[in-house]
């Protein structure tokens, strides 16, 4: 990591050296603009989320809420490749267990009404207090008193 390398490209392969000694071999491809990740050659911190799916992703937003599933859908999409957006999903998600599924998914609304589509921004927003879900209204109490006239004085 963060070694200079030599690379030998054919029109099949690409072979990267490292000190005159081959360290990856791989067979080439022309897809364009495409990635072709080896699962072995990740990080370990892209590793973890190999097993996550657009699939789970989704089912998984959509139980915490309807914003937060649509939040989740525009990070997904708004990327190049949708997998890049995995981390901010994922993240999303781990709010959850910290804060509660009703304050993610407002906090999720509150993104989407400002137009922010990431991690930090949902993170920063529930860290602030501002998201708290909504509170049931609760009826103003009724006032008796003797000098309250009442709709029948008008009349």
């Amino acid at each position: 990591m963060r070694q200079e390398v030599e690379a030998r490209i054919t029109a099949t392969s690409i072979e990267v050296f490292w000190r005159g000694k081959r360290v990856a071999s791989h067979v080439r491809s022309h897809r364009p603009h495409r990635p072709t990740t080896v699962a072995e050659h990740m990080p370990s911190s892209h590793r973890r989320y190999r097993d996550w799916t657009h699939e789970r992703i989704r089912r998984e937003a959509g139980k915490v809420g309807a914003d937060a599933a649509t939040l989740i859908d525009v990070i997904l999409r708004s990327r190049p490749h949708p997998e890049q957006g995995f981390r901010s999903a994922i993240g999303i998600l781990g709010l959850v267990k910290r804060y509660g599924g009703e304050r993610v998914d407002a906090a999720c609304a509150q993104a989407l009404a400002i137009n922010t589509r990431s991690y930090t921004s949902v993170a920063a927003i529930l860290k602030s207090g501002t998201s708290k879900a909504s509170q049931p209204a609760q009826d103003a109490p009724v006032l008796v008193h003797a000098d309250i006239r009442g709709p029948g004085y008008y009349h």
